[in-house]
């Protein structure tokens, strides 16, 4: 499905190739089918939504933009995954994934701030406050996947995550890190 994009140079969009094969990484750690999933960052959905459509059990979408929101929301109901989503406009570096009313956690974080704010990687950054809020907010097992300029190299570890493994495709890299 062609998302609908936010009008603005804000968002990086990542291409259909590099979400086929981070996909095809995920599969190998038995995501997201079942599972729940926050996409942090999440602009106009691609990733969330993605997860959706290979039978992710829930999405929560943390976006902070009001404009980009609402592209986000028409974007959710556009794929018919209403039902299985929920909207939470905030800065994710201070919520993190914010464990929802049932009080389960997460299995799949997607984290994809902008560029300049992954710059600080260090255990002290806004990067590493925000993985170490999500340890309290997910499962035992949870991955995270964060999303960075391919310069970028993140630390081995944060708190109880590892780094897994390290994916660069064209400008971007991602790293994802478990317990």
């Amino acid at each position: 499905m062609k998302l609908l994009g936010p009008g603005t140079q804000v968002s990086r969009p990542i291409t259909d190739r590099v979400k086929e094969s981070l996909f095809s990484v995920l599969y190998k750690y038995d995501l997201p089918s079942g599972k729940r999933v926050a996409d942090l960052f999440c602009g106009v959905g691609s990733l969330g939504l993605e997860a959706l459509s290979r039978g992710a059990e829930l999405v929560i979408f943390v976006e902070q933009d009001p404009k980009i929101s609402a592209v986000l929301k028409r974007n959710i109901a556009k794929a018919g995954f209403d039902e299985v989503s929920k909207v939470m406009r905030a800065d994710a570096f201070s919520v993190g994934a914010s464990v929802n009313s049932e009080g389960r956690k997460y299995d799949l974080v997607f984290v994809d701030p902008p560029y300049a704010r992954t710059e600080d990687v260090g255990a002290d950054s806004p990067l590493g406050g925000l993985l170490s809020l999500l340890q309290r907010q997910m499962a035992g097992d949870g991955i995270v996947v964060v999303r960075t300029h391919q310069r970028t190299d993140l630390l081995e570890k944060y708190g109880q995550f590892r780094l897994a493994e390290r994916r660069r495709w064209g400008t971007m890299a991602v790293t994802i890190l478990q317990r």
